[in-house]
């Protein structure tokens, strides 16, 4: 399921290196930045080991179904297994990844059911708000004190790991505030989580706190595998996948807000091709 995952290379930037080069440029570049270091690959090889939860639903006879979703065990990093950075984006960037990548992202209801079945919970650690919010100095600090979490917990690379980041996810939501990104998620210990479900922030906002876990499109009712997408439109299953129940046309809001993200990141571009001095 990976397999649409370009490998790493040799000489790609750590997640220290990284952190170094996008340091004190503007927003804009910094995103196409983590964009290019992501569709060339360089993400850690943990990531690429997908861990399967399952929930459960009932079919309208009454028999159970068993559905089980394939997840990343973390959020999307750059960088290597010895040093990565875990990368808040805007949703467009998390978009257009999922996408080239073969996958999608989480509804709250499987972001639940991830922590419901995480093998590690860490403590979320929400840092003062303010502007800074979304600088990479706050982002190298959370994955700092992650890190630390995770060393202090003997965390092995490749547990399915919840409670570090709140979700960007897809939800009926979205059709109506399709400029805007959703999150969700950061649980307290207690299985409660921090942040409920919003719309509030516009489509290029992304924090420190913010995480893109991907989600293979393909699942499996009762060991059979199915489009997740079918699924999400199937009266008698989406309750599986989502508490809102049929996410209406799933595929068209994914193909809609990819539209817009692929638009969005081109004009990005384009903004940073006419900025740059002549040679």
């Amino acid at each position: 399921m990976t397999q649409g995952i370009p490998a790493r290379a040799a000489n790609a930037p750590s997640g220290r290196e990284f952190a170094d080069q996008i340091r004190g440029i503007s927003d804009d570049e910094r995103e196409s930045r983590i964009q290019q270091q992501l569709a060339e690959g360089n993400i850690p090889g943990f990531l690429r080991r997908l861990v399967p939860v399952r929930l459960e639903s009932q079919l309208l006879d009454g028999e159970p179904a068993d559905v089980v979703v394939c997840a990343a065990p973390d959020y999307l990093a750059i960088g290597s297994d010895q040093d990565f950075l875990l990368m808040p984006m805007r949703l467009s960037t998390a978009l257009s990844t999922a996408a080239a990548y073969g996958f999608t992202l989480p509804t709250p209801r499987i972001v639940d059911a991830i922590y419901a079945q995480a093998s590690v919970h860490l403590l979320p650690q929400p840092l003062p708000a303010g502007n800074e919010m979304r600088s990479t100095d706050y982002s190298v600090h959370h994955n700092e004190l992650v890190g630390v979490q995770r060393e202090d917990l003997g965390v092995s690379l490749g547990s399915l790991v919840a409670g570090d980041k709140k979700d960007l996810v897809l939800t009926n939501r979205l059709w109506n505030h399709l400029d805007r990104v959703a999150i969700y998620g950061w649980h307290l210990a207690t299985g409660k989580p921090i942040q409920p479900l919003s719309t509030v922030h516009g489509w290029r906002y992304a924090d420190y706190s913010h995480g893109a876990r991907l989600i293979s499109t393909q699942v499996f009712i009762n060991g059979l595998p199915r489009s997740i997408y079918s699924v999400m439109q199937d009266r008698r299953l989406a309750p599986a996948l989502s508490d809102e129940g049929v996410i209406s046309n799933a595929v068209g809001l994914v193909q809609n807000l990819n539209t817009r993200a692929q638009a969005a990141i081109a004009a990005v571009v384009r903004d940073l091709a006419h900025a740059s001095p002549p040679l």
